[in-house]
């Protein structure tokens, strides 16, 4: 009975991940990322308004035939922002039906444009997905690292920046001992593992996510590959996710979890 609870707690979260990445401002909406740097003079192409980088954020000047919205409302003047937390859906800035998403990635301002009547929401067909299997879900323990690590890998993007691992995942596979880099979430210790495997690049995206949650006191763990991810640059070319750190890619096939996008080819994701 609990391998079928746990294979219907699968379906529902598969389901459930589907909509989120298929929905208005999900990250197939994503039409660009527009670092502020490539543009001195202020002016995206395609995005009305003037974007600034400053010391603290992000100056905005509009006029009103740029019809711009800050916070619901008709914008015209000047505005200081700050990067958004919230998701694109909450945008404080909008141009019409698409949402203008300030970001800061190691001090490097960016305007993200999120538009649900882009091609790609349209063409989505799913995210191929093994289904649950029980023999993915390995006994694991996390052990920190004594302070915060940060290691320089390759971003999609085609740029390196800097990567913070808090510590070591560890389990066992087939009688062999493996491990992966993590990242600690501040606010509530959750892991986050990026990770390549056998299969990426052929029956899988290139690397996924793994998110495992919060370990027990103790560090034990469960390490349940049924959930392993794919990024959100699986979806959209203009996300800048991070590559695996080194150690991070598994000699085993993990034949579990998101695989790519259906209709996506082998190399390419």
């Amino acid at each position: 009975m609990s391998d079928e609870r746990d294979s219907t707690a699968w379906r529902e979260w598969h389901e459930h991940r589907e909509a989120t990445v298929s929905a208005p401002y999900g990250p197939l909406a994503l039409t660009g990322t527009h670092w502020l740097a490539d543009y001195p003079e202020g002016r995206i192409p395609a995005v009305p308004g003037r974007w600034r980088a400053t010391g603290s954020g992000v100056a905005l000047s509009a006029a009103p035939e740029d019809g711009l919205e800050l916070d619901g409302r008709p914008f015209a003047g000047e505005a200081a922002l700050d990067a958004d937390e919230e998701p694109p859906a909450a945008s404080r800035t909008a141009s019409g039906r698409r949402r203008l998403v300030v970001i800061r990635r190691e001090g490097e301002w960016a305007v993200r444009v999120f538009d649900p009547d882009s091609p790609a929401p349209a063409a989505f067909r799913g995210v191929e997905a093994t289904p649950y299997d029980p023999s993915y879900v390995l006994p694991g323990r996390f052990r920190p690292y004594g302070e915060q690590r940060t290691v320089l890998v390759e971003n999609a993007d085609g740029r390196a920046r800097g990567l913070g691992l808090g510590g070591e995942l560890s389990f066992s596979r087939a009688g062999e001992e493996h491990t992966l880099q993590v990242a600690v979430d501040a606010d509530d210790g959750s892991l986050w593992a990026v990770f390549a495997d056998a299969t990426a690049g052929r029956s899988s995206y290139r690397f996924r996510f793994l998110r495992p949650g919060s370990p027990a006191a103790d560090g034990s763990i469960a390490v349940d590959f049924n959930r392993a991810l794919l990024p959100p640059c699986a979806f959209a070319d203009h996300f800048v996710c991070p590559f695996p750190p080194p150690g991070n890619t598994l000699p085993f096939e993990v034949a579990a979890g998101e695989r790519r996008l259906k209709g996506a080819l082998a190399a390419g994701g």
